[in-house]
Formats: structure tokens, C-alpha cells, sequence
């Protein structure tokens, strides 16, 4: 967790450090990200499932990879619970088409209790000036991130690895490490999403 806190940079949002007053409620923010975060992982995952990067629509908020304000109020995240209180003071609540993809076929499949979901470059690199939007983390980004995704590895060694998106199968490659490749759920990758991951899972 140290490592996660220290992270950031310019046009980066640490989602665990730093509070987007912007779109942070009341009850939102760092330490509440923490918390979420740190409930998420009080498992022992047979999977994890590593992305590329946090996004403002997900992660930004929520402070859970792969994971929206909408997905947490529904009550879909097992151990994460916001009791019913909205994350941010956006009219409607965050909701990121990935994060539901995601979370919709771990529920299908029965899986998403002893899933946990990472990204390879854990914080949100965004366009500048525009905290509210998405970018590529570039090369000296990603390395900084590697780290981060060591220690995960080192804390679950018995999970079974899956690369969602081929930035995420290149850094678990350049740690060493082989997963089972799935297609990113976004720009039209859901139902391949959906299928790959149902068919590796026994």
C-alpha cells in the first residue's frame, strides 16, 4: 500500500491520496477509497484480473480497478459497501461501461467473491488539465508502475493471471509473468470479453 501512495505525477490522479474536489461527496475521498480498496482485496483470489490504468469514470471514483459508483451502489462488489450513499456530487452516478461488463460476467459465472481486479498501472493518467478524462500512461508511467504490480504478485502467487487488453498482457510480460489473454470489454469487446473469460474459467 505504501508504494500505491507514493504514486502519481504530472496529469496523474493518485485516487488514494488525493481528493477530486471537483466531484468528491462529503463521504468521498481518499480514505474512503482506501477503505474500499483495501476490503476488495481481504480475499483469497483464485484470479486476478489486470487492465491497463485507472480511468475517471471508475477507478478515479471508486477507488477499485474496473469498478464505478454505479456497480457499487448496485451492491455488485462483494465486501465493498457504500450502504446506499452516492460517491459523487455528479447529477447522475459514475458509470463506466467496462466496469459493468466486468462485473456483470464475474457474477455470471460465480466467480467475482474470489476475484480481485488490478490495473498494470494502478493510478489515472489524464489529459492536461482535464482530470475528467483518459490517456495512455507512457513508457516512463508504465515502469513506474511495475513496483506496484510486483508486490500484488508476491502478496497472491497462487492466482491465476488474466491480461484484459494487450498493455496488460505486455506488463505482465515484462515482469516475468504469462496470463490468460482476454479482450478489453471496451469499443465493442464485451461479448469477447465475456466468452474468453467463460471459457478459462474451469
Amino acid at each position: 500500500m505504501a508504494l500505491l501512495m507514493r504514486g502519481g505525477g504530472p496529469n496523474v490522479f493518485n485516487p488514494w491520496t488525493e481528493r477530486d474536489e471537483l466531484n468528491d461527496s462529503s463521504l468521498n475521498g481518499p480514505s474512503a477509497r482506501v477503505g474500499r480498496l483495501l476490503s476488495h482485496l481481504q480475499t483469497r483470489p483464485s484470479r486476478i484480473l489486470l487492465g491497463e490504468a485507472a480511468g475517471y469514470q471508475g477507478c478515479h471514483v471508486s477507488g477499485i480497478p474496473f469498478t464505478s459508483e454505479r456497480v457499487i451502489m448496485a451492491g455488485m462488489v462483494p465486501r465493498v459497501s457504500c450502504e446506499g450513499r452516492r460517491l459523487s456530487i455528479r447529477p447522475r452516478p459514475w458509470s463506466e461501461p467496462s466496469a459493468t461488463t466486468v462485473w456483470r460476467t464475474l457474477h455470471m459465472l460465480d466467480i467475482a467473491n474470489d476475484t480481485i481486479l488490478w490495473n498494470a498501472y494502478p493510478w489515472h493518467p489524464h489529459k492536461p488539465c482535464k482530470p475528467h478524462s483518459n490517456r495512455t500512461p507512457d513508457r516512463i508511467e508504465r515502469e513506474a508502475g511495475i513496483p506496484v504490480l510486483e508486490s500484488l504478485l508476491r502478496a497472491f502467487p497462487s492466482a491465476t493471471l488474466f491480461a484484459v487488453g494487450r498493455h496488460a498482457e505486455q506488463s505482465l510480460r515484462d515482469v516475468g509473468r504469462i496470463a490468460v489473454p482476454l479482450r478489453h470489454p471496451s469499443m465493442g469487446g464485451a461479448t469477447k470479453f465475456c466468452d474468453g473469460l467463460r471459457s478459462a474459467v474451469p
